[in-house]
């Protein structure tokens, strides 16, 4: 991380604990219940990363929508990893009785992505700057794709993650959506009222593989690094 960015990194950390949020989780709640009012069943695009992301999304969100999961993430590496959260998510829906959800799986190509999109922020810390613009990248991808081909609603399964900042996620889709006015945006925040337990029951109901990193070949390496560093250790005691 370069060092003028280290102070704004701080204060950004301090502010991820800060009272001062907006309660995503009120807002998809106030949505969900307009639309069920409207008698519809809108067209939703859903983003999802992996099959224990999407279970409590797809469960809160099944009864309002008619939806389609967009499976575009050429950020996770190595490709066999790819491949494995995508067939674990597959499994998932299957699982859940899911049958009338669709998936849409785009081109991987984790090279590019990590040429354009990551490697000019690659010293980063994870759930920085080169994350959020991971986010960005992925949910202009879906907005431009729902745009497209006529669905309602946008929105993406990431805020059920505990390492990933609703506050930010949020103001992403706000954003897109300005650039994508025909697409309306899902505002969510799947972690909060229980939303992060259901999806580590669901975990354990359907016996899914569970990663332990979150994607791209930083926190792969990460990941690996800190694995050596608790083998050393064990076999230092």
């Amino acid at each position: 991380m370069k060092t003028e960015e280290i102070e704004e990194y701080k204060a950004y950390l301090s502010s991820r604990h800060s009272a001062e949020k907006k309660n995503y989780y009120q807002f998809s709640l106030k949505e969900l219940e307009d639309i069920r009012q409207s008698g519809t069943k809108p067209k939703l695009l859903l983003h999802a990363c992996c099959g224990p992301c999407a279970g409590w999304p797809l469960e809160f969100l099944h009864d309002a929508f008619a939806i389609t999961i967009l499976y575009n993430n050429s950020n996770i590496y190595p490709e066999k990893e790819y491949t494995r959260r995508k067939d674990e998510l597959l499994k998932l829906l299957h699982l859940l009785g899911y049958d009338d959800v669709n998936v849409i799986i785009p081109p991987y190509d984790n090279a590019a992505y990590t040429r354009d999109v990551l490697s000019d922020r690659g010293d980063d810390p994870e759930g920085w700057k080169r994350c959020f613009h991971c986010y960005e990248v992925r949910m202009e991808e879906g907005f431009a794709y729902a745009e497209k081909n006529g669905f309602d609603w946008f929105t993406t399964v990431m805020t059920i993650s505990r390492q990933k900042d609703s506050q930010i996620l949020n103001a992403i889709g706000a954003k897109l959506a300005e650039k994508h006015p025909s697409v309306h945006y899902f505002y969510s925040d799947f972690k909060k009222a229980g939303g992060q337990n259901r999806r580590d029951e669901i975990v354990r109901e359907y016996d899914l593989y569970h990663q332990d990193y979150c994607g791209c070949v930083y926190s792969y390496t990460e990941r690996q690094k800190q694995l050596n560093e608790k083998a050393a250790e064990h076999q230092d005691h």
